[in-house]
């Protein structure tokens, strides 16, 4: 080879490295978070928190009430949403006292804490479920026989729940779970709706029919190419409504509109107009916009929710085990990985958000002890300052942290306790 050519070479190798070679994306919180970590400090919280925005989670509000189609209810998902305090807050921010609930435990707490409230099951329970929610209703002001409705998503299922009926001597109202398109099971035939209906007919001191639900979150799954997600949500109420049409058939002086007709969820929610065949809508993720809720129908949504957890150790340069002086030549390349932080906690369902810049280190590994992040050096961050997360989901996540820390627009913090998940018998 010429030494002109392998000049020329080496002179392009090194351009092109330096064109790989990453920018820095460090920089300090910027004045949404110093607020809240001002807060938490101010508070003497030195302990991972799950943080509840409730300007921002207003807002939400807000903005899913306005974008609802004319005449629909809400529904407030409680999963996503576990904790009576921040089911509460939504009830009063929206109106509603309609809650769907996921979880017997959850159950017995809202009928114990909210006895207003007017509960749908979203999913169907173990019938031993069912029996072990009356056996701890106890005394309250809550009436399952008025105000609670058991999904029921087959006939089994549904012959089950009538033989409970009359083992308590308590009616219990039925919706009954329809496949929209999820193929999650649910009533897919016509046919499997008369057989309810007509068990529910034939034993009406037991057994009253209260609506349907169809949970749509295939919609918008598909490419665009396979299928748009107009087409698939036209798709989808089309199965509800031929559902609706056979419920008119038989009972064509039934009151429609006193029966619930729900469905949607926190990533359908604003794709419904006017045209749905639902006359009530559930939601509850989008209110807090954990990161899977970054998509385009939840755009006007804010986040709400985010993990604040102190730094506790704060190391220049990047030392990793071992021989081989690999964290001092990954730090060179790298100006993001020229701090080290190690933070109270870690490996969450998570992704750091605040200070820009951090990053997880998998050569180091994973911790929920002391995790590791990496970052530029213009994080600015000390000892004993906070680093903020965002949650990708909020319905296992929020019950991670204990009570949730609750921050008001005057920058007070109150303490709203979590559901709790119920215990070994």
């Amino acid at each position: 080879m010429k030494r002109r050519t392998f000049l020329a070479g080496s002179v392009l190798a090194v351009g092109g490295a330096l064109l790989l070679r990453p920018g820095s994306r460090a920089a300090p919180h910027d004045g949404y978070f110093l607020g809240l970590q001002s807060v938490l400090q101010k508070q003497g919280v030195g302990h991972p928190v799950m943080l509840i925005d409730q300007q921002r989670l207003k807002q939400n509000c807000d903005t899913l009430m306005a974008g609802l189609p004319a005449g629909r209810a809400y529904r407030i998902v409680a999963k996503s949403l576990p904790s009576v305090s921040l089911i509460g807050a939504v009830m009063a921010y929206t109106g509603t006292r309609r809650v769907m609930v996921f979880h017997q435990p959850f159950m017995n707490a809202l009928a114990t804490h909210i006895p207003d409230c007017d509960m749908l099951l979203g999913k169907p329970m173990p019938v031993a479920a069912a029996r072990q929610f009356y056996a701890e209703l106890g005394e309250t002001a809550f009436h399952p026989e008025t105000q609670l409705q058991w999904l029921v998503d087959t006939v089994a299922r549904l012959q089950q729940y009538l033989s409970l009926a009359r083992e308590l001597g308590r009616p219990m109202r039925i919706n009954l779970e329809l496949d929209v398109g999820l193929h999650r099971g649910g009533l897919t035939e016509l046919s499997q709706l008369d057989e309810c209906l007509d068990l529910i007919e034939s034993n009406p001191e037991h057994l009253s029919f209260a609506g349907f639900m169809g949970y749509d979150a295939h919609v918008g799954k598909l490419p665009p190419v396979v299928e748009s997600t107009r087409t698939s949500l036209q798709k989808s109420n089309a199965v509800y409504q031929s559902f609706v049409d056979r419920l008119l058939q038989r009972y064509p002086d039934i009151d429609l509109p006193s029966l619930t007709l729900n469905g949607a969820g926190s990533p359908t929610v604003m794709l419904h107009g006017d045209d749905t065949p639902l006359n009530e809508l559930a939601a509850g993720s989008c209110l807090v916009k954990g990161i899977d809720f970054d998509i385009a129908p939840l755009t006007d949504f804010q986040p709400a929710a985010f993990i604040a957890t102190p730094v506790l150790k704060k190391l220049h340069g990047l030392n990793l085990p071992g021989p081989v002086p690999l964290g001092n030549l990954w730090s060179a390349w790298d100006p993001n990985r020229r701090m080290t932080w190690f933070i109270y906690g870690g490996y969450w369902k998570a992704r750091p958000v605040s200070p820009a810049g951090l990053e997880e280190n998998s050569v180091y590994g994973f911790s929920t002890n002391q995790m590791m992040y990496n970052s530029g050096a213009g994080t600015d961050l000390s000892v004993d300052d906070f680093i903020f997360l965002r949650p990708t989901q909020s319905e296992f996540v929020l019950l991670q942290f204990g009570d949730l820390a609750a921050v008001d627009s005057t920058g007070a913090m109150n303490w709203w306790p979590v559901l709790e998940q119920g215990h070994g018998r």
